[in-house]
């Protein structure tokens, strides 16, 4: 029998996302905040703003009426930026039925609160809503995705059922799901790895080397665990698809829209001018603010998120910040 299954965020990755499970079989309805993704996968069922050149599956039902995706659905969705989800969700949290599973396949913290998604969810579900949760997150191109490429990722609920409920909803011939216990973990990588990939991508347009990329990611990876494991996640986590996979792929694809931030700071565009010139969301951009101040607020040294916020929003010169990363004091490589 297919699954009822409503997906909230028509950006590339939910629409990928509603892609591959209609195309599976599965009854999807996607909420598209705008007009334009709305209208154009109705009258030519491909979402030319996010995944221009995807013949989208018919079984997806576009809809302008956020209630209409998440009423009477097995399974949920999240797939809007980090920034919207309190508002989208809080509007939506009248129409979801309790035995609703929700999923959650947005990376970041919310600004001001510092709060993970899963934190979040929680002030708009209830405690009790915490066992129907759990955290979608892996090394993922979403056009890749959609176009049926092998990926794999994570979903990690605190309800083993409910995770395998989802592995099971999820996976396909192309898209491979594993389940996990960590949703703290889960989460964090997502979150980190956005940040770490605009440090790469000033390295590769400072024409530093592929040392110095390999270096970042590795330090990068150090920097994740150790606010991870703070937050009371498994590091072994960090070691898999949500941590290291998801770093490695957001530094160094060419897709990744992270690193394509870094690489026009060291050509010497401003945020501004970054942030203008595309609809698409770089979610490091946001993340470098909040993780900077989440680390303060734990106590945990994160020395190439403190550089990218510095660059990022006190216009530190991306050349400077690479220099007192290399002259910081020296210590051995686990600490």
């Amino acid at each position: 029998m297919p699954s009822d299954i409503g997906v909230v965020g028509a950006g590339a990755w939910g629409t990928a996302l509603a892609h591959v499970l209609a195309a599976k079989g599965e009854r999807v309805t996607l909420w598209c905040h705008g007009a334009d993704s709305f209208d154009s996968i109705r009258s030519s069922r491909e979402n030319r703003a996010y995944l221009a050149g995807i013949s989208l599956a018919a079984e997806i039902h576009p809809t302008r009426a956020l209630a209409d995706a998440v009423a009477k659905k097995q399974l949920v969705i999240c797939a809007v930026p980090s920034h919207l989800v309190r508002a989208v969700f809080a509007e939506a949290a009248g129409a979801l039925d309790r035995g609703t599973i929700l999923v959650c396949g947005t990376k970041g913290l919310e600004e001001g609160s510092l709060k993970t998604m899963g934190e979040l969810f929680v002030d708009l579900l209830g405690a009790d809503g915490r066992e129907r949760l759990a955290f979608l997150s892996g090394p993922t191109f979403a056009i890749e995705v959609a176009r049926m490429l092998p990926a794999a990722v994570t979903v990690a609920a605190g309800d083993e059922r409910v995770a395998r409920t989802i592995q099971q909803i999820l996976s396909t011939q192309s898209f491979r799901v594993y389940t996990s216990s960590d949703t703290v973990g889960v989460q964090i990588g997502g979150v980190v790895k956005n940040v770490i990939a605009i440090a790469a991508g000033i390295s590769d347009g400072l024409n530093l080397g592929q040392n110095a990329r390999a270096a970042l990611i590795t330090r990068g990876l150090a920097e994740m665990t150790r606010l991870a494991v703070r937050m009371k996640a498994d590091p072994l986590t960090l070691a898999g698809l949500p941590g290291l996979g998801d770093l490695v792929l957001t530094c160094a694809g060419e897709l990744s829209r992270n690193r394509a931030v870094g690489l026009a700071i060291a050509r010497g565009k401003s945020l501004r001018e970054i942030t203008s010139s595309t609809r698409t969301v770089a979610e490091g951009v946001r993340n470098a603010r909040s993780l900077r101040a989440l680390a303060e607020r734990l106590g945990v040294d994160m020395p190439i998120v403190n550089q990218m916020h510095q660059v990022l929003y006190e216009a530190k010169d991306p050349a400077d910040a690479v220099r007192d990363l290399m002259l910081r004091s020296l210590k051995p490589e686990a600490g």
